[in-house]
């Protein structure tokens, strides 16, 4: 997605407003086009469905919208279509993770499609390396947490999926910030060389242009935003035509089942200032770097 486009996501938050400003439920919306309130909700939520231009004609006129915004709902629904049209004749339109889809919970692919589309994300992390910094041993690990019986099929393929994502770190236009606990180099949940190796990955991606990587260090005393458990903020490329995909805030559920996604503005305008008092005391990049190196020489001592 680039600056002259506009998202599903954008164009079914357009819809709702309108929804809203016309008084009218998703239920009754639905019925008076003949789908479901989940299939209505789920074009709100800017998720793909088989909705016709026809049904959404009559939606709008439902809506009782005006004439200048049911022609700028049907130019910017023309535009969405020709995106997925040109997406599927790329063959990228079900996004690179369907070929995983045994390997992920079922919540999993709506995270990817923010992931994926964001032009900045800034990670919190407590305990874990963020997924898209992850060395391979070290997801390796990880995995074997939680599911040690996992076949070596199956471990290879979550593998393969997450060097799929990782693939955006060698994106000019993407920007990932990274904030971690020093306790994330502290946990093992490889051995000590894949640990050394997965540190030295660390302080070395961190001299890119496109990749911020400090650490809150345990000397931290009573602070503001030392309270936050680990988040992930998603923004946004700008759209045309006014149009706004705001931020999400992403927060994991225990073992990777669900998490909660906050887009109210007062929400998100809260985990933004935690992100800026994380900053106040996390080191310089460089010091993080140092720091880094320090402990990924210990581990291959």
């Amino acid at each position: 997605m680039n600056g002259s486009t506009v998202s599903r996501r954008a164009f079914g938050r357009f819809l709702r407003q309108i929804r809203e400003q016309a008084g009218k439920t998703a239920l009754a919306a639905g019925l008076e086009i003949e789908v479901s309130r989940q299939t209505l909700l789920r074009m709100e939520d800017g998720l793909a469905t088989k909705i016709a231009t026809s049904q959404l004609r009559d939606l709008l006129a439902y809506y009782d919208a005006p004439e200048e915004i049911r022609v700028q709902a049907l130019s910017l629904w023309d535009e969405v279509r020709e995106q997925a049209k040109s997406a599927q004749q790329q063959g990228n339109s079900k996004g690179f993770w369907r070929p995983y889809s045994d390997q992920y919970e079922a919540h999993f692919p709506h995270y990817l499609r923010l992931e994926t589309s964001a032009r900045r994300i800034t990670v919190h992390q407590m305990i874990l390396v963020p997924g898209l910094l992850q060395t391979a041993d070290y997801r390796r690990g990880v995995i074997r947490i939680d599911e040690p019986d996992l076949s070596a099929v199956d471990l290879e393929r979550r593998i393969e999926l997450t060097a799929r994502r990782q693939a955006r770190i060698d994106e000019d236009r993407f920007q990932l910030d990274v904030i971690l606990s020093e306790a994330v180099l502290c946990y093992r949940p490889a051995g000590p060389s894949a640990m050394s190796a997965q540190l030295s990955w660390l302080a070395e991606v961190g001299n890119r242009s496109n990749v911020s990587i400090r650490v809150v260090t345990f000397e931290v005393g009573a602070h503001r935003g030392l309270t936050a458990q680990s988040f992930t903020m998603l923004e946004f490329p700008k759209l045309q035509n006014g149009f706004v995909d705001p931020p999400v805030v992403y927060v994991e559920g225990a073992h990777g089942l669900g998490g909660v996604y906050h887009e109210r503005e007062d929400v998100v305008r809260k985990y933004g200032r935690t992100i800026v008092a994380l900053r106040e005391v996390a080191l310089t990049e460089q010091k993080t770097r140092d720091l880094v190196m320090r402990y990924a020489k210990e581990y291959a001592a």
